[in-house]
């Protein structure tokens, strides 16, 4: 499922927003300050970013510049999260690429309204429903999965831990990620679950099973 970040330093805002967008059947991860943020980028890329203008240290305008002047990032859906008086740096944002603004306090329907009315427009642009990697297939329309043309049964967790790889080639993803994207926890006494069901989904793909590569002491990764 679509994956957005929420760099919000409000936590009461920042648990609002979770709340709203996880219920509405999404997965997120938030993050209090840039650093964080970037932190993230680096182990993933989300679907779209909610973005708030006034943050510690770094604000949120320039971390917008940052974003939209990097190749990978610079197409990524932004909604920009702005003080009700602050109307000159909400044209500044929009002029710097922001996809579109919400203004505090705004209500739960108005934001998820705007984030599906974004997620709307740009499922179009992309073929995500079909992953593929060497001999592995992966139907999102249709939950099949497929390797060497022969159907695969997997369990739900199986099923979107593999979605999570296959959408993420070659990036190491640790446990605390995986958790987190895939049973909306990050409790690292957990970790042990990943482990089985990574077991597990090794063994029902046979021998595609050994692409998925185990970083020792991180997490794992398809390659």
């Amino acid at each position: 499922m679509p994956l957005i970040y929420i760099l919000e330093d409000d936590k009461n805002i920042q648990e609002i927003e979770s709340y709203a967008i996880k219920g509405s059947g999404y997965d997120v991860r938030s993050f209090d300050d840039a650093r964080a943020f970037d932190r993230g980028m680096q182990e993933m890329k989300p679907d779209l970013l909610l973005l708030d203008i006034m943050l510690p240290e770094e604000d949120g305008l320039s971390v917008l510049k940052r974003l939209r002047s990097n190749n990978d990032t610079k197409e990524l859906p932004i909604i920009l999260v702005t003080a009700k008086d602050s109307e000159i740096d909400t044209v500044r944002g929009l002029d710097l690429g922001a996809d579109d603004y919400i203004t505090k306090p705004f209500g739960v329907m108005e934001l998820m309204s705007r984030i599906k009315a974004i997620m709307r427009r740009i499922k179009p642009m992309s073929d995500d429903m079909i992953l593929k990697y060497k001999n592995i297939y992966l139907d999102q329309d249709r939950r099949i999965c497929r390797v060497d043309e022969e159907n695969v049964e997997l369990t739900f967790k199986e099923y979107e831990l593999l979605r999570l790889f296959l959408s993420n080639l070659g990036i190491v993803l640790t446990r605390e990620v995986i958790m987190e994207t895939v049973w909306g926890t990050d409790f690292a006494g957990e970790s042990r679950t990943v482990d089985m069901h990574i077991k597990t989904l090794r063994k029902k793909l046979k021998e595609a099973g050994s692409l998925i590569i185990t970083v020792r002491n991180v997490g794992y990764k398809l390659e």
